[in-house]
């Protein structure tokens, strides 16, 4: 099998940036096609949030298309799996309403995981939360601490919350030598989509904006978790403790 190398990715990444645009549409129908469902307002939010999620996958398909390019990353490959994921206290709060709703068995799976993960993980969670998020010598710090993520499964590899995973998981990409991440920290090859984000969050925000302005129960504190943000581990931890959705 040809794997595609650094200068390969570069300029198929260059294609992408002068050539593709981005139709904010796609997002967009599903905002309105949710306003008009008539469903109840926490299934509206946790059925867009699922789905706007679901259309930065797709999206990114789109690009692999019209850039001829095919990813190498493989089921239990949990590289990306050590990196920093910071995300908003918004999504934070949509992911564990989401895990709420799975089945008793696999939510009581997070659960018993993370009852073990956290303590085996003080030490290094202490230093790794400890680190600025927006310093960009920290995603490589973090990386070296071989910290897992607290939604990787220590038996299978794969994420326990696959379907709601946040962005950062979604967006990093290798289209070169997948031994390339076995033997780096911080690979040169891979891709990232990361700016889908905004059409993501832009989407998702306008959807729980038009319900809390509608005078609906929308289960968050917005707009004000909308620009909190942290570490997921940070998230998880406060969560844990009971008191999540009233700080």
């Amino acid at each position: 099998m040809r794997f595609l190398k650094h200068e390969e990715i570069i300029k198929k990444s260059e294609r992408i940036n002068q050539s593709y645009e981005v139709d904010p549409g796609f997002f967009d129908q599903i905002v309105d096609d949710l306003l008009d469902s008539g469903k109840e307002t926490e299934s509206v939010i946790l059925e867009g949030f699922e789905r706007l999620l679901s259309e930065v996958d797709q999206e990114i398909e789109r690009m692999e298309d019209f850039a001829a390019m095919k990813p190498n990353c493989f089921m239990g490959c949990a590289f990306c799996c050590y990196f920093p994921i910071v995300i908003t206290k918004l999504e934070a709060k949509l992911l564990f309403k989401s895990i709420e709703q799975f089945s008793e068995e696999r939510r009581e799976k997070i659960f018993k995981h993370w009852d073990t993960y956290f303590p085996a993980q003080e030490k290094k969670l202490q230093e790794a939360l400890s680190m600025d998020y927006e310093d960009p010598d920290t995603k490589l710090a973090y990386k070296r601490l071989n910290l897992p993520c607290p939604m990787l499964d220590p038996e299978t590899q794969l994420c326990m919350a696959y379907e709601v995973r946040p962005i950062p998981c979604r967006t990093y990409l290798n289209y070169s030598d997948p031994q390339v991440c076995a033997d780096h920290d911080m690979p040169k090859e891979p891709f990232s989509y990361e700016f889908l984000y905004s059409f993501y969050f832009s989407s998702i925000n306008e959807l729980i904006q038009a319900l809390y302005e509608n005078g609906e129960d929308v289960f968050v504190d917005y707009p004000m978790d909308a620009w909190q943000y942290d570490y997921l581990p940070a998230w998880i931890q406060k969560y844990r403790e009971g008191e999540f959705y009233e700080i």
